[in-house]
């Protein structure tokens, strides 16, 4: 199993982004892709995540409306797009995989596999 991060980078205050997450070695319709983030410091946190075997997608309090996740299971890609940056939004971005349905939903502890991440730094 292996999940491969891209798309991170340096962007201005108010701008976009989308991360991509490649999905390798494993039957993608049977697993829930998650990404979260984490800042030096502080605790690793979720951002959002599909249900790849139904659709359904699941987002943390301060994600609704701002970011955006979507699979595409032809290609086994799921992308995060994020919009109106914050500084705050600075962190490194992980994405994660889970066999079937993360209990409880976007959270770390319910993630098996992870990838290695992209540093996503939002400049004022």
């Amino acid at each position: 199993v292996q999940l491969v991060e891209s798309g991170g980078g340096l962007v201005q205050a108010g701008g976009s982004l989308t991360l991509s997450c490649k999905v390798i070695g494993f039957q993608f319709e049977e697993f829930a892709i998650g990404w979260f983030r984490q800042v030096p410091g502080r605790e690793r946190e979720g951002i959002a995540e599909i249900v790849n075997r139904d659709g359904t997608t699941n987002y943390a309090d301060f994600a609704r409306g701002r970011f955006t996740i979507s699979s595409d299971s032809v290609e086994n890609i799921v992308l995060l797009q994020m919009k109106d940056l914050k500084s705050e939004d600075t962190a490194v971005y992980y994405c994660a995989a889970e066999y079937l349905w993360p209990d409880p939903p976007v959270s770390v502890d319910s993630y098996d596999y992870w990838g290695r991440g992209t540093q996503v730094t939002v400049a004022l």
